[in-house]
């Protein structure tokens, strides 16, 4: 097929004529690995007088296979014949790099890049985040050290490019300990994109004195992302002065001015803080300023007044948000719900959720979760658990909060048949039972006589789902067993608590010290609390020890002097 041939298929658009040509033409050949010896470039030789790098990155980015991409690449690096004298650039080696990363193709791209001498910090960068976007630290760490070796430690696109990986995942301490090392060599002058780069992890883990020590020693301008990161942080630690004063200094700058991600994060922490009329303000000076606000900006108006329970004020938000052009979404409704649930109107939240669904917005699980904890609050749990249903029904995944939220209410209300049916239901419903899930019913079951088969049965099914039993949970049944009358297996409890050196709580130490000394188990007793104070460290000691002398005292009908020496316990009954 003749190039002029393919050009003139499409007169409108040639040149995506010509890249779809070249991918029908790599899909029939269909490469499956990095040089294939069974395949010939030559049907490929038809296309080398229309060769250029543009038409290289076009083609390089049209490939969903990157083993394609990568075929024609190594083709048109040394195409026969090459009558335009056709070589790669810069942007074609990006290109197809960065298509090899994304595929994870590590070895490829390095391989490539080595034979072609262009192994630089700059593509190293790319190798770093490509291994930190897989979360494999170690791999980049190897290839931040391979470009030290490289480029003579003068590698300022790989130290930005690990301390950006660090800072995504949260290894903030190890960041800090390399842009040290960075400042302290000297060998490279951090960028702006260096000190950006601490600053948001900082703020992204609170630090925000740390943020301000960075930002305070730049050693070059901030840019508009700086600025946005440090008023980002403050706004998040509620210090909203603070961030005024940081927008003051890019007003000052003249060379960064506010764009709509400043005013939104300023827009958005007033409204945390319930400040709305600062909010407004902003939002004022925002449109005064030529900057257009987006679906973010209204959707912070719209929370902040619903907190603040002013729903028809957030209402009206809404309104001005469609007319401006910016198209509500979930968040804005969930909003919407969550502040009529707060300010009582439960009917109108339904009405709500009703005419989502009339104006196709999708409900999501939030927004369920909003609703049926409203319900819980109000000790509706039926309407609670039909919600649940419905989300089933419309292929959500009901959250596990929102379960724990009914569980409380059932066994508020004695409902413990439908809680512990409830709980059985979970995994048929989407979500399956934390701890706290378990544990709440396993309170309410405690709590009443004849209950403790049904207690054992769900502590098997809470271990068998990975969940350990804590302490809680033990005193729990220590204090259930002793109310059942079924005080051996309450010691046996006990004992197994002592092996995970759990120590029962104060509470149900009572019940069963009372129970032992009721049927006259002094000496049970007597062992009980001495193992306790061997095995484990009790801090309260005294309290227990009350217990204990309280007891005997009571129904021994003697005096007794409890008296502890180190861990041992003495009991004397003077006559």
């Amino acid at each position: 097929m003749a190039v002029r041939a393919l050009t003139n298929t499409s007169p409108t658009s040639p040149r995506s004529a010509l890249v779809s040509s070249i991918t029908s033409l790599l899909r029939n050949l269909n490469p499956q690995k990095a040089n294939p010896s069974d395949l010939s470039f030559a049907p490929l030789n038809q296309f080398s007088c229309a060769l250029d790098p543009s038409l290289v990155i076009e083609v390089i980015k049209k490939q969903t296979n990157p083993y394609h991409a990568l075929f024609f690449f190594n083709w048109a690096s040394n195409p026969a014949p090459n009558p335009n004298g056709y070589s790669h650039t810069h942007h074609c080696y990006l290109a197809i790099i960065d298509l090899l990363l994304s595929h994870s193709l590590f070895s490829t791209a390095s391989s490539l890049l080595i034979q072609s001498n262009r192994l630089s910090d700059f593509m190293i960068a790319k190798f770093i985040k490509a291994h930190g976007d897989r979360a494999d630290i170690r791999a980049a760490i190897d290839w931040l050290h391979r470009a030290k070796v490289i480029e003579n430690g003068r590698c300022l696109f790989s130290y930005n490019a690990i301390l950006g990986v660090l800072v995504r995942t949260n290894r903030i301490h190890f960041a800090e300990s390399l842009y040290n090392q960075i400042v302290k060599e000297g060998v490279v002058k951090p960028d702006v994109s260096t000190y950006t780069t601490m600053i948001r992890g900082y703020c992204k883990m609170g630090m925000i004195e740390n943020a301000k020590k960075v930002f305070d020693e730049m050693g070059c301008e901030p840019n508009l992302i700086t600025y946005n990161t440090m008023i980002f942080g403050y706004c998040k630690k509620g210090d909203m002065e603070s961030a005024r004063r940081i927008l003051g200094y890019m007003m000052d700058s003249k060379d960064c001015l506010p764009d709509t991600v400043t005013y939104t994060t300023l827009i958005d922490g007033y409204c945390k803080k319930g400040e709305l009329d600062d909010a407004a303000k902003f939002m004022d000076e925002m449109e005064k300023q030529g900057c257009e606000p987006n679906m973010l900006t209204y959707n912070a108006l719209v929370h902040g007044l619903c907190l603040s329970g002013k729903v028809d004020e957030a209402k009206r938000m809404m309104t001005r948000m469609r007319l401006n052009g910016v198209k509500d979404n979930i968040a804005t409704h969930t909003s919407i719900l969550r502040g009529l649930c707060i300010v009582g109107k439960l009917d109108e939240a339904i009405q709500h959720i009703k005419e989502m669904v009339r104006i196709g917005i999708k409900l999501d699980v939030k927004s369920y979760g909003v609703v049926v904890n409203e319900y819980c609050e109000r000790g509706k749990p039926d309407e609670a658990i039909s919600l649940l249903k419905e989300m089933r029904s419309k292929g959500l995944n009901p959250s596990v909060s929102s379960f724990n939220a009914v569980f409380r209410i059932l066994v508020e209300n004695g409902e413990l048949e439908k809680a512990v049916h409830l709980l059985k239901q979970m995994p048929e419903m989407g979500c399956s039972p934390n701890f706290v899930s378990y544990n709440t019913v396993i309170h309410g079951l405690c709590g009443r006589r004849g209950r403790m088969q049904e207690v054992q049965k769900l502590i098997r099914h809470m271990v068998q789902n990975g969940h350990e039993l804590d302490a809680t949970v033990c005193s729990l049944m220590v204090k259930g067993y002793c109310e059942d009358a079924n005080v051996n297996r309450a010691v046996q409890v006990f004992y197994e608590a002592l092996d995970k050196h759990y120590i029962i709580n104060l509470e149900s130490f009572s019940v069963l010290i009372k129970e032992l000394c009721r049927k006259g188990q002094f000496h049970e007793a007597d062992i009980i609390v001495e193992e306790m104070c061997r095995r484990c460290n009790v801090i309260d000691i005294d309290s227990y020890r009350k217990v204990m002398d309280d007891f005997l005292c009571l129904y021994s009908g003697k005096t007794s002097e409890t008296t502890f020496i180190g861990n041992k316990m003495e009991t004397t009954n003077p006559s």
